[in-house]
């Protein structure tokens, strides 16, 4: 049952600073639910389990005799589904296997789905033989985001004469000089190899500029000014904001890079993500970096990964090695199946990049247009196809060198 405490004092707080959730009703069930967790926390790292199953019943009743609006119900559904959980841990732990599995198959009911932390939940190791249980984590994983994706179309080889070529800004330009002298890039970069330089400057943006993926930054949209902007105001910037950041300097540095739009297949999902990714001459190929988690892919013999042989890879199965101190803002550490398994994989249906990689790329305030092209697997479509920009099935295309 590992992180349950910190999971409910996160949705409380998250609730708490929630504006449309806040009606006495709510209110009033938030400060008793707390006072069952404080009691709950006393206890968690015991092994009187008979007391957790009281306090966790508790729970369970309080969420049961509150009545509230839709919104509010769906957030305590998924309170409900960790306290299912929960409880089938403590019944694990107390070897009551067919409670345990009931209470596990109520837990996904209430829309539990964290696959890959049931398969390392030592709690549950009592219940893994259970036919049933067998039967409930095959059901959990037929809806992870790496089976959706590994039903995806495949690529195909196509005309791409009449394509846009791709663009990239040289280091010789003025404002690209700007932002190489002001970062103190070279300093950053070190003496060591290419790929140390790269990885260099990648951690310092990381530990220099927050990230916050809800904050939409009003700045113009260069290194320079998001950095201004999170000095001067404390306040984060979302990953697509970094990433353009990051690519501007690599630019200013002479390597040919790209900020890369991962999306879901899902179009009513509004979270996508934003990562980098630079030509390395040396592999011949342009290799997966991603500021916000400050987070690199490599495969089982070492070799740096690309974007897309981390999304092959994920679908075939192949072993990825993610950097060990992979982390969000220096707090949280990223696990490979938390980021590549569940997270990025639900990113990587399809993918969007500029065609001009470029300073200032989405100017919030100058008239810079610029124009996108999309990879999609085959056979995927979606409503808003020609918002899209161009739109391909060729991989050899969209990731040719530069």
């Amino acid at each position: 049952m590992k992180k349950v405490v910190v999971f409910f004092a996160a949705i409380l707080v998250s609730l708490s600073a929630c504006g449309q959730t806040n009606s006495p009703v709510f209110d009033e069930f938030i400060l008793k639910f707390e006072e069952l967790q404080n009691k709950y926390r006393k206890i968690y790292d015991g092994g009187d389990f008979k007391q957790k199953e009281f306090i966790l019943k508790e729970m369970l009743a309080l969420t049961e005799g509150v009545k509230l609006s839709d919104d509010e119900q769906s957030i305590i559904d998924g309170i409900k589904a960790n306290i299912y959980y929960n409880l089938a841990c403590t019944y694990s732990l107390l070897n009551q296997k067919n409670q345990a599995v009931d209470y596990f198959e109520k837990s996904i009911e209430f829309g539990y789905n964290n696959y890959y932390h049931c398969l390392q939940d030592t709690d549950l190791d009592n219940i893994r033989e259970e036919k049933r249980y067998i039967s409930l984590m095959k059901e959990m994983y037929d809806k992870t985001n790496l089976a959706v994706l590994k039903q995806s179309g495949g690529y195909e080889k196509s005309d791409t004469l009449e394509l846009q070529c791709f663009t990239y800004e040289t280091p010789e330009n003025a404002r690209m000089k700007d932002v190489r002298i002001y970062f103190k890039l070279d300093s950053i970069a070190g003496n060591g190899d290419e790929i140390s330089k790269i990885l260099n400057i990648m951690y310092w943006i990381h530990d220099n500029i927050r990230h916050d993926g809800s904050n939409f930054a009003l700045a113009e949209f260069t290194s320079i000014d998001l950095y201004h902007y999170h000095k001067a105001t404390g306040k984060g910037i979302n990953c697509r904001h970094l990433s353009i950041a990051l690519n501007e300097m690599y630019l200013s540095m002479g390597w040919k890079s790209r900020y890369v739009t991962c999306l879901p297949k899902d179009e009513s999902d509004q979270d996508c993500h934003v990562i980098n990714c630079v030509w390395l001459d040396s592999l011949q190929k342009w290799i997966w970096l991603d500021p916000t988690f400050v987070a690199y892919v490599k495969d089982e013999n070492g070799i740096f990964l690309s974007i897309s042989e981390v999304r092959e890879r994920l679908i075939d199965g192949r072993p990825l090695v993610l950097n060990e101190d992979a982390n969000w803002n220096n707090q949280s550490k990223q696990t490979k199946e938390n980021y590549l398994l569940n997270y990025m994989a639900k990113n990587l249906y399809w993918i969007q990049v500029p065609v001009n990689s470029q300073f200032n790329p989405e100017s919030r305030y100058r008239n810079n247009v610029n124009t996108y092209v999309s990879l999609l697997p085959v056979g995927y479509s979606r409503s808003n196809m020609g918002s899209m920009g161009t739109i391909t099935h060729d991989p050899e295309y969209f990731w040719q060198k530069p």
